[in-house]
């Protein structure tokens, strides 16, 4: 039994409106820690907890980390997340929902994930963020629902930020014969490292993250991500800050659901009807989610760019 959801594949009126063609969306915002991330975490997780693992360890007090601690629980293992100092008290508070123990370690994600490697033992298993095969497969279920649906996009439009959720995509693509379907990824401008990679024509670290979206803030895009770059169709946007919160915005009063601005990055083309939608009839968007954003910290980052 899969711990991640089947979620709602729906057509969106407003969004069709906005960027006159038809646009659907997969609602990964439903799953029950909040996003897309369990798909594949979940599946790692189970492969693990067979293989005889009595902790796992992770380093991201995101998504990713919430995913872990989440999976954990479902399935009877302990839980450690490390993670940076940076982390909110709302993620702190989330991960301690799940049963998870909480490490704060480091003002980076770097530092947070050494140490939290330093603390693995032969009983342990470590989960990454986005870069480990075991997510990709996982990930690439949302393909085959959207496969199994009968309907056909014409583009997939995500977010893009360590790869992982990319990586997944591709592959499920591939392994349902869709491998024509171009992949618009999208990311904000100051966490725009797969951007910078494809624009270098290879491996690329920036040198800090200047984004509100820091569910994008890899500095460099997992080596995979290139690789599918190479062998798929895949074309890279960026918007701003506050692009990516005003999409925030507007998706909650049209459908009603909270996204962090890592999410909303990649909604922003929709609401902008953005030049690289162009020549696409019916492309699918990802509504990838995100538990930790709420409604009084977009408030906030609001008035900061007002």
């Amino acid at each position: 039994m899969s711990l991640h959801l089947e979620t709602p594949l729906i057509e969106s009126r407003p969004l069709s409106l906005a960027t006159e063609r038809a646009v659907w969306m997969k609602m990964e915002a439903l799953q029950a820690p909040g996003s897309f991330k369990i798909r594949g975490v979940g599946y790692a997780c189970q492969r693990y907890a067979e293989e005889g693992a009595q902790r796992f360890v992770s380093s991201s007090g995101g998504n990713a980390g919430l995913a872990v601690a989440y999976a954990g629980r479902k399935l009877g293992v302990a839980v450690t997340v490390v993670v940076p100092e940076t982390v909110t008290e709302r993620a702190m508070h989330l991960l301690r929902m799940e049963n998870a123990e909480v490490i704060v370690h480091g003002a980076s994600w770097q530092e947070a994930n050494a140490y939290a490697m330093s603390l693995l033992g032969p009983k342990d298993a470590f989960l990454h963020p986005f870069d480990d095969p075991l997510l990709w497969q996982g990930h690439a279920t949302l393909v085959d629902e959207v496969a199994e649906s009968g309907f056909r996009p014409d583009a997939v439009v995500l977010s893009v930020g360590g790869g992982g959720l990319m990586c997944g995509v591709a592959e499920g693509l591939h392994r349902n014969g869709w491998q024509d379907i171009p992949l618009v990824c999208v990311e904000t401008e100051g966490a725009a490292s797969l951007n910078a990679a494809l624009e270098a024509g290879g491996p690329v670290a920036l040198e800090s993250i200047k984004s509100i979206a820091t569910s994008l803030g890899a500095k460099r895009v997992c080596d995979k991500a290139l690789e599918w770059a190479r062998v798929h169709d895949v074309r890279s946007a960026t918007v701003t800050d506050a692009d990516a919160l005003a999409a925030c915005e507007r998706f909650l009063e049209d459908h009603r659901v909270l996204v962090e601005p890592a999410c909303g990055a990649s909604l922003a083309l929709a609401y902008e009807n953005a030049p690289v939608l162009a020549g696409f009839k019916a492309p699918l968007f990802v509504v990838c989610g995100g538990a930790t954003a709420s409604l009084v910290q977009m408030l906030e980052w609001k008035r900061s760019f007002a």
